[in-house]
């Protein structure tokens, strides 16, 4: 076979690929199917197919080869910087549209949306992010910003600068999300105080803060499990003794 007809055969599999989402969307392909159709976005006219099966072999799922840096991508048999790009570059789009899709929306009727962006973003993250979703008197959101990546603690968080931040976007109420990289989706002391401390400060600012979710293995509500019901009612004896004061 020459290089035109390997060529053709290649671009004719995968127009018959485009040609079943087109007609019946994505739910009848493999994870196999819809990586060759990614990465065939970086090299139009290679034969995809093998470096597909390699990724899923190596990473083991879909969603580990779309978290995958960069530099580990690089390492798998056939695949080179415009195949990366594809990957990462869909990765983000993803994130992008998820993001946006929120925005606007309130929180208690689109917590799934919510959910969805969030996993998305954080999920397989080798260290810990903490974002911060900002939302109107009604609840509505009106953007989210990632404030601080790293150890997470009070001492490396800067509560003024969320404060300033809700301030800046007249914001009413906050939520906190961050992600546990080991896949707990316990709170951990520091998580416990860190909400203590930017619960009793937005208290002071009236701003409301409504939650804080760890993405970990699923995701865990420090208010479903009652935990800012605790905070709230340690934070108001904390603010009338100080008033009293």
């Amino acid at each position: 076979m020459d290089k035109k007809e390997w060529q053709d055969k290649g671009t004719g599999h995968r127009g018959r690929l485009r040609d079943r989402f087109l007609d019946s969307g994505i739910a009848g392909f493999r994870d196999v199917e819809i990586l060759e159709l990614l990465l065939s976005f970086g090299t139009p006219r290679s034969d995809c197919k093998d470096a597909a099966r390699e990724l899923l072999l190596q990473y083991g799922s879909f969603a580990k080869v779309l978290d995958a840096p960069a530099e580990s991508l690089l390492k798998i048999k056939g695949i080179g910087p415009k195949n990366s790009f594809a990957l990462q570059f869909i990765q983000a789009v993803a994130t992008h549209y998820l993001k946006d899709r929120i925005r606007g929306k309130r929180y208690l009727h689109s917590s799934k949306e919510v959910a969805d962006y969030l996993v998305h973003s954080m999920r397989g993250l080798k260290i810990e992010v903490l974002t911060v979703l900002f939302l109107d008197s009604s609840h509505a959101i009106i953007d989210t910003e990632v404030v601080s990546e790293g150890t997470l603690n009070v001492n490396t968080i800067y509560p003024r600068e969320i404060i300033k931040r809700a301030m800046d976007y007249h914001a009413a109420a906050i939520i906190l999300a961050h992600n546990h990289p080991s896949g707990s989706l316990s709170p951990s002391d520091q998580d416990i105080k860190l909400t203590k401390t930017l619960f009793l400060l937005c208290s002071c600012m009236q701003i409301q803060l409504l939650d804080h979710l760890i993405i970990g293995d699923g995701i865990f509500s420090f208010a479903d499990d009652g935990l800012i019901g605790l905070i709230r009612e340690k934070c108001q004896t904390t603010l009338r003794s100080l008033t009293a004061s």
